[in-house]
C-alpha cells in the first residue's frame, strides 16, 4: 500500500507528520516534533531531502534544522538566528538558504552544507529593505512574505507586503544578492505570494484579495500588467469583506493527467458555515476583444476556517493538502474534472496548520 508522508507547519510549537494512504483513502497523524514558537514555514535541503529547515516566527527569529527518518519522525539537530524577526519564508537554493523575515523586513542568506551542521550561521549576510503603504496597520514598514526562484532564470523574487512591490534580486559576480528591479502594485494591495506559468508572473494580493498577471521579461526590462481579478466571484458584503484575506497561490505544471494549467488560490476568514473558498482560475488567455485575461473556472467550499497553506503532491500533482488555522484541521482533496474541480477525500484534526511539505 502506498503511503505519503506530509509535514505540517503550524502556529503551535510543533511540526506534525501525517500519513496519507490514497487507496483507503485516509489521513492520520503519525508523529510530532517540538521546535519552538510558530514554525510556520518548512522546506527541505536541495541535496538531502531528509534534512528540513523550519522558520520559527518570533521577535528573535530562528531557523531550526531537523533530520527525518523514513517513517517521517523528526529530530531537531541545530538552530540558528534567522537574521531578523518572524521568518515566514525559506528557500533552499543550491548552497544557500534564503530567508524572508516578515516583521523586520530583512532578507538573510546563510551558506548551506551537505554535511552537519548544514547551516553555517557565522557567515550570514543580511539585506535590510524599507518601504511603506497606505494601510497603517499592515504597511508601516517592509514585510517580506515569500522568497521564490524564477523557474528559468537566476533571479529571486521577494513579495514585500508592506511596500506594495515584489523585489527582483539577482546574484552579482561576487556572489551577493542585489535588487535590480521591482514589480509594483496598486497602493494598499499587499503582495503576499507569487507563482509562475510560462512568462507570466501571477501575484496574490493579500489586502485586497486579488490576483494580478504580469508579463515578466528578463531584467532590465519592465513587467507589463495584463489583468487583475478578485479572488472571489461574490465576496461577502462589508464589514465581513474587510477581513477577507487571500493566502496562497499555486500553479502545478500541466501533465498527462491534467493537461490544462490552472491557478489555485486559498481565501481566509469567510463567514460562511461552509468554510473558506478555494478558487480555481485558468491562466491568462485572450478574450473576444483580444485582451489577455485570467479566467474564473470554479469555487470550492473547503470546510476550513482561516485557510492559509496548501500544497500539491503525489503522481501528476493529483492531491492537494490544505489546512484551516482556525478550524477544520487538515484536508486532502483530489483534483477532478481535469483539474477544474476538487473533491475532499480525507481529513484529520490538526491544530493551527499553516504550511505543508511532501516528503
Amino acid at each position: 500500500m502506498v503511503v505519503y508522508r506530509i509535514l505540517v507547519a503550524s502556529y503551535t510549537n510543533e511540526i506534525f507528520t501525517l500519513a496519507f494512504e490514497p487507496d483507503t483513502p485516509s489521513l492520520k497523524l503519525a508523529s510530532t516534533v517540538t521546535v519552538g514558537h510558530h514554525p510556520s514555514w518548512i522546506t527541505s535541503h536541495p541535496k538531502d531531502k531528509s534534512i528540513v529547515f523550519a522558520g520559527v516566527e518570533q521577535t528573535e527569529g530562528k531557523v531550526v534544522v531537523l533530520k527525518y527518518d523514513e517513517e517521517g519522525r523528526g529530530t531537531v539537530i541545530r538552530e540558528i538566528p534567522s537574521g531578523g524577526a518572524d521568518p515566514c519564508s525559506l528557500l533552499a537554493l543550491g548552497n544557500e538558504l534564503l530567508i524572508g523575515n516578515y516583521s523586520s523586513g530583512t532578507f538573510a542568506v546563510v551558506p548551506l552544507s551537505v554535511e552537519p551542521p548544514y547551516l553555517l550561521a557565522g557567515s550570514t549576510a543580511i539585506i535590510q529593505f524599507s518601504g511603506t503603504g497606505p494601510n497603517k496597520e499592515r504597511q508601516e514598514a517592509s514585510h517580506l512574505h515569500q522568497v521564490i526562484k524564477h523557474p528559468q532564470r537566476d533571479e529571486v523574487l521577494v513579495p514585500d507586503l508592506g511596500a506594495d512591490k515584489t523585489r527582483r534580486l539577482v546574484r552579482e559576480a561576487n556572489g551577493q544578492w542585489v535588487e535590480k528591479g521591482v514589480v509594483s502594485y496598486k497602493a494598499g494591495s499587499g503582495p503576499r505570494h507569487v507563482a509562475f506559468y510560462e512568462d507570466v508572473l501571477y501575484t496574490l494580493l493579500e489586502l485586497t484579495s486579488e490576483i494580478t498577471a504580469h508579463r515578466l521579461p528578463p531584467l532590465p526590462s519592465e513587467p507589463k500588467l495584463l489583468d487583475t481579478i478578485s479572488t472571489m466571484a461574490n465576496p461577502p458584503p462589508p464589514p465581513d469583506s474587510a477581513y477577507m484575506l487571500a493566502a496562497e497561490i499555486l500553479i502545478p505544471p500541466p501533465n498527462g493527467s491534467y493537461p490544462k494549467p490552472y491557478i489555485y488560490v486559498s481565501n481566509r476568514n469567510d463567514p460562511s458555515p461552509e468554510g473558506d473558498i478555494i478558487t480555481i482560475f485558468s491562466t491568462v488567455g485572450s478574450d473576444e476583444a483580444g485582451k489577455e485575461k485570467i479566467g474564473r473556472a470554479a469555487e470550492v467550499r473547503s470546510g476550513l476556517k482561516h485557510l492559509r497553506g496548501m500544497e500539491f503532491g503525489g503522481p501528476d500533482a493529483r492531491w492537494l493538502v490544505a489546512g484551516g488555522a482556525h478550524g477544520g484541521g487538515v484536508k486532502m482533496f483530489e483534483r477532478v474534472d481535469g483539474g477544474k474541480g476538487l473533491k475532499e477525500v480525507a481529513q484529520v484534526d490538526i491544530q493551527a496548520p499553516t504550511g505543508f511539505l511532501w516528503l
